[in-house]
């Protein structure tokens, strides 16, 4: 075991498959065109990508509804490559993590599908979340949980599925549980089978070469038992997530633990002539969890490597909160031995270049979806905004995660016509929540064409901002002030310093208004200055600069600026 494993700082970049690059020109992303593109993630300079889903699915979630999840959708290509993609990314010294969705599949599933042909106490139904509902003939849901999507958590099976022959003893209908889409009903994570069969689907990708799994709705696979009813007038976003009974349930430890067990015992029985000693299969959880005491819990040494910082992605762009969200990180994360994760941005939030650029106050900045009608982003504040959360995340101790696009400073898409929406948020919330297609548009190679290079000819499945033109790659590479050539600076940086294995000590003699602290690394220590305030904040005399997320002011950082220097 190497003593600073790869993933304790890595630099992980995701690749949502729907929008990356379009290799046969049907207007969808694909694998070969994923491996066609692989090149621009070695010049960025990050260590491993993170495939959402690509699994066989229907779409009615962007993948997240999973049909079979040994297999490759037709959409996006075939086992064979998938495995050329994996070859490919190895050869070029990239690691591969995939999407696993254990919480629930798709009502395409084959699981699914026989559920619904049986009969209540069946076997079939047991590996899903099915109950009787309330009221004389259950003609009410089981308990009043509500989906993430909008509307109830339950569904009720259609007259055809009534068990019992007809008349007054006949059964009613049961209830099926999904807390996403109703075409995503939730497994029973109490079923044996159910567990066995996951840790197989782990097998079989981990005997095609990926190198970890990143585990969607981590925290959602174990409910309370009894399903009681859940108080609604909780806000799991602040309050303890644990207090609701779908969430953050201590169920779901053992089953992370068994699965550290079947990921060590892997890399023990499968040497890798390509990372040697440095062969960790990583796990990373999505968990939406409050406090950080909780979410610490699920990256003690025999859990999950990682989980997701939402505290630090959903914290605004002001100097004491980011002070207090970065101190309390580090200590959760020290609490349990295990390194901090760090994000800005992904697939299921508005872009960080577009959630930055409104005013910062509580409840201000739009984490979901914007539409043509809502009020419209300052796109030039975001974008000087986000260089500068982007260059203090890269200097934090522990690991990061970029999403695709940010590294060319792609804001959100805010006028995505409402009858071109996909997200099935904007159909079950009635049209009040427009989702998160906006974050997700497919990303522009070059200036020209009618998808900007996504693909080879055709319009793309979401329609691109006409600004993303001028924010192509062939735009932005070998322009010093580009976003991009920032990006490979930040990270080119990051590595050579070590700053992500490094030691954060906050540092006095700074305003208020500025997050300024050093990171020791192996040439010293790199201080930090964020400047959040409105007066230019000077640097300490003999402080040599390294890097800035945009230019001085007579070597002064001015406002909504990220500095580095080098400190004798």
């Amino acid at each position: 075991m190497p003593m600073h494993p790869w993933w304790r700082d890595a630099v992980i970049y995701q690749v949502y498959p729907r929008s990356w690059a379009d290799s046969d020109g049907d207007g969808v992303g694909d694998l070969p065109g994923i491996t066609s593109r692989l090149e621009h993630l070695v010049d960025l300079g990050v260590d491993a990508l993170w495939l959402s889903p690509f699994y066989v699915s229907p779409q009615h979630d962007g993948g997240y509804d999973v049909a079979d999840f040994r297999d490759v959708d037709p959409l996006f290509g075939t086992l064979a490559d998938f495995d050329a993609l994996v070859s490919r990314a190895h050869t070029l010294g990239l690691r591969v993590i995939v999407d696993v969705v254990p919480n629930h599949t798709s009502e395409e599933h084959p699981w699914f599908r026989a559920a619904l042909e049986s009969g209540p106490g069946s076997r079939e139904r047991a590996r899903y979340v099915f109950r009787e509902g309330r009221g004389p003939d259950g003609e009410d849901p089981p308990n009043n949980w509500v989906s993430k999507f909008g509307g109830p958590a339950w569904t009720r099976l259609p007259d055809e599925h009534r068990a019992g022959a007809a008349g007054p003893g006949r059964r009613p209908t049961q209830w099926y549980l999904h807390l996403f889409d109703s075409t995503q009903p939730d497994l029973d994570w109490t079923n044996p089978e159910v567990q066995e069969e996951l840790e197989s689907v782990l097998r079989f990708w981990l005997d095609r070469g990926v190198d970890g799994f990143r585990i969607d709705v981590a925290h959602g696979l174990v409910k309370a038992e009894g399903l009681p009813d859940a108080d609604l007038s909780i806000d799991a976003d602040v309050e303890a997530t644990g207090r609701l009974p779908m969430w953050d349930q201590p169920g779901v430890h053992e089953i992370y633990r068994r699965w550290r067990r079947l990921t060590d015992s892997w890399v023990d029985t499968h040497s890798s002539p390509l990372w040697g000693e440095d062969g960790d299969r990583v796990l990373c959880g999505e968990a939406w969890v409050q406090p950080a005491e909780a979410l610490a819990r699920y990256v003690r040494p025999d859990e999950l490597h990682q989980t997701f910082n939402f505290a630090f992605l959903m914290c605004p762009w002001r100097a004491d909160d980011l002070r207090s969200v970065i101190t309390t990180s580090l200590a959760s994360a020290k609490s349990v031995g295990a390194p901090q994760t760090w994000v800005l941005s992904n697939h299921d939030v508005v872009r960080h270049a577009t959630r930055l650029a409104y005013p910062q106050d509580p409840g201000q900045p739009p984490v979901e979806g914007i539409g043509a009608d809502d009020p419209q982003p300052d796109p030039a504040l975001g974008l000087r905004r986000a260089r500068a959360a982007t260059a203090l995340m890269l200097a934090l101790p522990g690991s990061a995660y970029l999403y695709q696009g940010e590294e060319l400073g792609l804001p959100e898409a805010t006028r995505i016509p409402d009858d071109a929406r996909q997200d099935p948020t904007w159909e079950r919330s009635g049209h009040t929540r427009r989702g998160r297609d906006g974050c997700r548009v497919p990303v522009p190679w070059s200036a020209e064409g009618p998808s900007l290079g996504f693909g080879p000819e055709g319009l793309p499945w979401l329609p691109q901002p006409s600004e993303y033109a001028t924010l192509s790659p062939d735009q932005q590479r070998g322009d010093t002030g580009s976003t991009l050539e920032l990006y490979r600076r930040l990270l080119r940086l990051r590595r050579e310093l070590r700053l992500g294995r490094g030691h954060l000590e906050w540092a006095a003699g700074f305003p208020d208004s500025a997050v300024a602290f050093t990171v020791s690394c192996e040439h010293g220590s790199v201080l930090v200055v964020a400047n959040l305030g409105a007066a230019a904040v000077a640097l300490p005399s003999g402080a040599q600069v390294l890097l800035s997320s945009d230019d001085l002011d007579d070597g002064r950082v001015p406002s909504d600026v990220t500095a580095w220097a080098l400190l004798g």
